[in-house]
């Protein structure tokens, strides 16, 4: 094993990251990109680690196509590297906030995710896996057709796919937020593609 595999490897078998936010509304507990950092520097240092995180604006939205923040958390020993990235839909248009809280937002969103995946951070009782906002999950019944998500990222890779309808199109979609769709939501988008 390499300096880093067993750094990391010491790294994510210690790190705890509580959910030190409290969403009062929802009544949920979670954690945020600041609850990871201040968790994970200490076990950084103890084990010879650097860690930098940076965003990429993925589109520029003049065209109707949908704004993604790509985050990339990259971990180093100072010999060797290893990076995961996580992308976030950007809506300029968000109520209550202004473009800088908006693309914030969503950097925020993206980087936890980055560094989830890195750190092995089990989201599975976070509240985004947990939280419905009041909305009951729909049960499928087997005749039933699979259930697409319509969060705003989808529906703007839709109506980008409306739009434009080229293979070249679903690939730019599919390379900026692939890993957030699920496989009927890419094959739902796939159906656009004109012939």
């Amino acid at each position: 094993m390499n300096k880093l595999n067993s750094a990391l490897l010491n790294v994510q078998s210690q790190l705890k990251a509580p959910k030190g936010q409290y969403n009062s509304f929802g009544r949920y507990s979670y954690r945020n990109a600041e609850d990871i950092l201040e968790a994970v520097k200490p076990l950084l240092a103890e084990n010879g680690l650097t860690m930098t995180i940076s965003d990429e604006v993925i589109g520029d939205g003049l065209d109707g196509s949908m704004l993604i923040i790509r985050a990339t958390a990259t971990i180093s020993d100072g010999d060797n590297s290893l990076s995961v990235s996580a992308c976030a839909g950007i809506d300029p248009n968000r109520k209550g906030m202004d473009i800088a809280q908006s693309f914030g937002s969503s950097s925020s969103y993206a980087r936890k995710y980055a560094m989830s995946g890195l750190l092995l951070i089990d989201d599975t009782k976070d509240a985004d896996a947990t939280n419905t906002h009041g909305k009951e999950a729909a049960v499928a019944t087997p005749a039933a057709k699979p259930q697409i998500k319509g969060d705003d990222m989808f529906q703007k890779a839709i109506d980008s796919m409306k739009e434009k309808g080229t293979k070249e199109q679903y690939d730019k979609i599919i390379a900026a937020i692939g890993t957030q769709l699920s496989e009927s939501q890419r094959n739902a988008l796939s159906k656009f593609i004109k012939k």
